[in-house]
C-alpha cells in the first residue's frame, strides 16, 4: 500500500492537469470562438427585424467559465474512476487462478501450512502481492499456522475482507466531492449571473433587456449543465462502489470455496 499511494496521488495530480489543458484548449480553440460568432449574428439579427425569435447554441449554453470548470471536475473524476476500475479488473482475474495448487480431496494441514504458505507466496507475482485476494489468503494461513484454528483463520478472512471494504468505501470520498463540488459550481455561476443581471435592471426600465437576458442565460446554463454532468458522474460512482463490493464478495466466496474448507487440524 505504501507503494501504491504515492504512485496513484501522482496519477490524480497529472490527470487534474491534463484535463485541465485538454478541456482549456477545447473551449479556447472551439466553444467559446463559435459561441461569440452566434452571438455577433443573433444580435445583427434582432437589430434589423425586432420580431426575430432568438435561437439557441449549444456552444453559447457551454461557454462560460462555470462550466468549463466543470467539465475539467467531470474528466478529472472519470480518471480516477478509470485507474480504481483497471485495479479492479485485474484483481478480479487472480480470481480464476488456483493459488493453493492442491488437487481435490487433498487438505492443508497444521504441519503443511508453512510449506502452503510458502508456494502461494512463490505463485503470486511480486506486482500482484497486494492484491486483496492475496492479503487474504496469506493472513489467513498465518493464523492457522499459529492457533491451529479454522475458525480463526476464516474469522481472519472475514476482517481483512470488512477492513477491504471500508478502506475503498474511505478512497471514493475524492470522487465524492468532486460530484459534490460540480452542482456547487454551477450554484456560483448562477449567483454570477442573476447579480450580472441586477446590475443591468436599469437599462431593462430603459427598454434594453439584451444585457439582462445574457446574465440570465449565463445563470441557467451553467446550473443545467453542472446538474447533468453531476447525474452522470454519480451513475460512474455508484457503477465502481458496485464493482468494489462485488469484488470483495467473490474474495470471500474464493476463500470459502477454495481455501478454509480444505483447512484440517
Amino acid at each position: 500500500m505504501k507503494k501504491l499511494f504515492p504512485s496513484e496521488l501522482i496519477y490524480q495530480i497529472f490527470a487534474l492537469l491534463i484535463a485541465f489543458i485538454f478541456v482549456h484548449a477545447i473551449y479556447v480553440a472551439v466553444i467559446r470562438p463559435n459561441a461569440d460568432a452566434f452571438t455577433a449574428v443573433e444580435k445583427v439579427q434582432f437589430s434589423q427585424d425586432a420580431n426575430y425569435e432568438p435561437q439557441r447554441s449549444a456552444y453559447v449554453v457551454l461557454r462560460d467559465f462555470e462550466q468549463e470548470a466543470c467539465f475539467v471536475l467531470l474528466l478529472w473524476a472519470i480518471a480516477i474512476l478509470g485507474y480504481k476500475a483497471m485495479a479492479s479488473r485485474r484483481q478480479q482475474k487472480q480470481l480464476m487462478l488456483d493459488l493453493v495448487g492442491l488437487p481435490e480431496g487433498e487438505f492443508v494441514t497444521v504441519e503443511s501450512a508453512e510449506q502452503t504458505s510458502a508456494l502461494i507466496r512463490k505463485r503470486i507475482p511480486e506486482a500482484a502481492q497486494d492484491y486483496l485476494l492475496s492479503r487474504v489468503m496469506l493472513a489467513a494461513i498465518d493464523r492457522f499456522s499459529a492457533t491451529r484454528s479454522v475458525q480463526d483463520a476464516s474469522s481472519v478472512v472475514q476482517a481483512v475482507c470488512d477492513a477491504e471494504s471500508e478502506r475503498t468505501e474511505s478512497e471514493l470520498s475524492i470522487i465524492r466531492y468532486i460530484a459534490w463540488a460540480i452542482p456547487s459550481v454551477g450554484f456560483i455561476g448562477t449567483v454570477r449571473g442573476i447579480g450580472d443581471a441586477l446590475s443591468q435592471a436599469h437599462r431593462a426600465v430603459e427598454g434594453d433587456i439584451t444585457g439582462v437576458t445574457e446574465s440570465l442565460g449565463v445563470a441557467f446554463n451553467s446550473t443545467f449543465i453542472a446538474l447533468v454532468i453531476s447525474i452522470f458522474l454519480m451513475f460512474l460512482i455508484h457503477s465502481q462502489q458496485t464493482a468494489q463490493e462485488r469484488l470483495v464478495l467473490d474474495v470471500k466466496r474464493y476463500c470459502d470455496d477454495w481455501f478454509v474448507r480444505r483447512l484440517r487440524v
